[in-house]
Formats: C-alpha cells, structure tokens, sequence
C-alpha cells in the first residue's frame, strides 16, 4: 500500500489518531504536513516520522475554526512543497461534555466550530487547491464518530457536530467526485486516545461491555483504515462511512 510520493496534510496530529495517522502515512512514504493547535505537539509528531532523503515532513499551527488560518496553513504548504497535498486528513476535534440542560452555548459552539466548521473549511480550502494544481488521485478522509449514529448521553454537542461531519463527507464525495477527489468518513469507536482517557475507570468499563471484541481499540487500528482510503486500493470507495469500532 505504497504511497510514496504522496504530500498528506493531517489536522489534529499532535496526538491520538491524528498522530497515528500520520506515523502511518509516512511509514507507507507519504510526506507528511502534520497540522494542530499545539504546534509543540506537532512538532514532537514530526520528530517521531521516518526521515526521507529529498524533503522534510513540516509541521504548522492551526486553528481549524479559523478560516485566515486555514488559508495560511495551505499558502505555507504551497510555499514549502509547490503543490497542494493529495491526501487531507480532518483529524482534528473537541469535546466538551455536558447533558443538555446545563451545556452553555459557548461550549455548544465551540464543539461545532471546531469539528464540523473546521471539516468544511479545511476541505473547501484544500479542495480548491487541489483542483487549481490538477492534483491526481486525491483523497480526503474526515474523522466521525460512531456515536453519531446513535447518541450519547452528555455528548449533545459533539454526536451533532460528528453527524455533520458525516453528511457533510457525502455532499462533498458528490460534487467533488466529478474532478476526481474521494471523500470519506472514518467513524471510530471507543479508541485509546488522550480524549478518552479522561473518562472515569467506571465508565471505561462499561463502554468495554459493550464491545463485541471486549477491549478499546487504538489509534494505529484507525491510522490503519484512514491510510488504505488515502491509497489506491481504494479508489472506487467514495461517500463511503466506515466503522471501526470492534462491533461498539
């Protein structure tokens, strides 16, 4: 599953799934752009990338909410590399937990500005790229989340933003389909990442009740489904939402 040659721009890649997608991109021989709000975590996530002999993976600041900052992540990536990446990865995401009748409308907000704002800016922008250089056999790849399915209970905010996400992939998978991007979701399960383990012990326990597989999974697993998307063996797989979740 060679990408070499490939430029990957990762949003969220300081750490969890963001981090793992990028470690396995660049093992595959992508050349990496990895993008968070933490640029000190970026950077460590670039740190950790196989070297490659003729360029250097990069890392920058963003904040996916942010349209200017989003135009200035791709005119850096522009400036660095002369192209716009092949594969774009929307890794990046918050939670902010609370039930429904305590959630204040700023972490409302915030939750929906960051998961599904920043998924539109960033494929509107690095979509635009890509048809503007005539990059061939892109690919986006837009982080969900299987709760979205189904609810949670205290994630109001973040099951609302994480199914946008997941219609707002096969909108695009149809009107950029035409010039040849893929667009797709990942929808992961109960995953070992920093997010998650702030959650109490208990209630860990009870999520792995729940799986089929009776464990939590690990942000290598989903790295691993978000790189063959990224790849050629999967180019006729568009609009498509796949779990991965142990059967959660």
């Amino acid at each position: 599953m060679s990408l070499t040659g490939r430029l990957a721009f990762v949003t969220g890649a300081g750490s969890g799934i963001g981090r793992a997608t990028c470690q396995c991109l660049a093992r595959e021989g992508a050349l990496v752009i990895a993008a968070d709000k933490n640029i000190g975590s970026a950077r460590e996530t670039v740190e950790s990338l196989p070297k490659l002999l003729s360029e250097s993976h990069l890392s920058i600041e963003i904040s996916v909410e942010n349209a200017s900052q989003v135009q200035a992540a791709l005119k850096e990536s522009l400036n660095t590399y002369s192209r716009a990446p092949s594969i774009v990865v929307n890794a990046a995401g918050i939670t902010r937990d609370n039930f429904i009748s305590k959630l204040s409308e700023a972490d409302f907000d915030e939750v929906l500005d960051v998961n599904l704002k920043g998924t539109f800016l960033v494929i509107q922008t690095f979509a635009n790229a890509i048809v503007e250089g005539k990059v061939e056999k892109a690919s986006i790849i837009n982080i969900g989340s299987v709760v979205a399915k189904f609810g949670n209970i205290g994630q109001g905010n973040y099951c609302a933003s994480k199914a946008g996400v997941e219609l707002l992939t096969k909108v695009a998978a149809r009107e950029f389909g035409k010039v040849n991007i893929r667009v797709n979701t990942v929808l992961p399960g109960v995953i070992q990442t920093p997010m998650f383990n702030a959650v109490p012990e208990k209630v860990k326990a009870k999520f792995v009740e729940r799986i089929p597989l009776a464990r939590l999974g690990y942000p290598e697993e989903v790295a691993e489904v978000i790189s063959f998307l990224a790849s050629d063996k999967s180019s006729y797989i568009n609009g498509a939402s796949i779990e991965v979740t142990g059967g959660f």
